[in-house]
């Protein structure tokens, strides 16, 4: 359903989003989110086009979320890289399809709609939280590394 680059993209900015304070080195990213480094850089290239990621070169260089994890949605990061597209008209071009969409191209353009508002209504801070599954490319030693981690953190906010 998702192109693989979608995937990716999806992959990098979640794990993006689980370190949040840290710039994260594309040799890194590309290990965790078991991206190829060559397709990881054009990911990312096109995130940073789509000023949703930003980048430091040279040594202690890598890359972090442009915006907070909750004004990002996972619509945005699937737009970045290959946007999904409504049918507004016949993909055949036949003259007595444009008006109204034949059944195939109506249910295609359903499904459309639906992964739309799905992926729209989500952001990548909402995917993290779920807390009735596992957290996006985490094993269990890095899931129990970033509660710790958060559990920390919020004792200190408070």
């Amino acid at each position: 359903m998702l192109s693989q680059t979608a995937e990716y993209a999806l992959r990098a900015m979640a794990w993006l989003a689980v370190t949040p304070d840290e710039l994260v080195a594309a040799s890194e990213l590309s290990i965790r989110t078991k991206v190829p480094t060559p397709y990881l850089a054009k990911v990312l290239q096109s995130l940073a086009s789509a000023e949703l990621i930003s980048g430091r070169r040279g040594v202690g260089g890598g890359y972090t979320l442009a915006k907070p994890a909750d004004d990002i949605s996972l619509l945005d990061v699937i737009n970045a890289v290959s946007p999904i597209q409504r049918i507004t008209s016949c993909p055949l071009g036949l003259e007595n399809h444009d008006a109204h969409l034949c059944a195939l191209h109506r249910k295609a353009d359903e499904a459309a709609k639906a992964v739309i508002d799905i992926f729209s209504g989500t952001s990548l801070l909402e995917l993290l939280a779920q807390t009735e599954s596992n957290k996006p490319l985490c094993d269990t030693r890095t899931t129990a590394i970033l509660t710790v981690k958060n559990a920390s953190s919020e004792s200190t906010t408070n």
